[in-house]
């Protein structure tokens, strides 16, 4: 997999912070971010997406990402669209 690097988070102190990619082989965009807590994973799972059932299906986990980072991810969204 080869990743292409679109942004980090602006506050970045030099250690784990959120991050963003492009996968053009995979064609996915690839997030770094926070973990989230008991209490997130709970209020995702009482609130499941319109048509799905609830929980967090394996293979799949919650990342969080600070509003900050949405001119990254705008970036990253547009990249994924030049690719077509």
């Amino acid at each position: 997999m080869t990743l292409r690097f679109i942004a980090i988070d602006p506050e970045t102190n030099g250690n784990g912070s959120p991050t963003v990619w492009i996968d053009e082989e995979a064609r996915e965009i690839v997030t770094q971010g926070y973990t989230s807590d008991d209490a997130l994973r709970l209020k995702v799972t009482q609130t499941p997406a319109p048509n799905h059932e609830a929980g967090i299906p394996e293979g799949e986990d919650i990342v969080r990402l600070p509003f900050r980072m949405v001119p990254a991810l705008r970036k990253a969204c547009d990249a994924a669209e030049r690719l077509g």
